[in-house]
């Protein structure tokens, strides 16, 4: 199973919509609350390419994007194997 790195706040609606399809497929992930450490946003958007909105998410080194984009590939039968690698 890949590392999955996600990358949020406490209060943003999509990062919550993320997880759950996450924890829908049994997937582990590591959470990184952004909220209120200006380092690890900072640290996130430079693994994100300099996306500053959240959910940022990576599967291994891959970085996926947002919510809508964990769903596009979900939709698209790609999310499953990008687990699994």
């Amino acid at each position: 199973m890949a590392d999955v790195t996600i990358y949020t706040t406490m209060m943003c609606p999509y990062c919550h919509r993320a997880k759950g399809l996450l924890q829908k497929k049994g997937v582990s992930f590591t959470e990184v609350d952004v909220g209120m450490d200006a380092d690890k946003r900072q640290e996130m958007m430079k693994r994100a390419h300099g996306s500053h909105t959240v959910p940022q998410i990576f599967i291994g080194d891959k970085h996926v994007g947002g919510c809508d984009d964990l769903y596009a590939l979900d939709h698209a039968g790609k999310l499953d194997p990008m687990l699994a690698a």
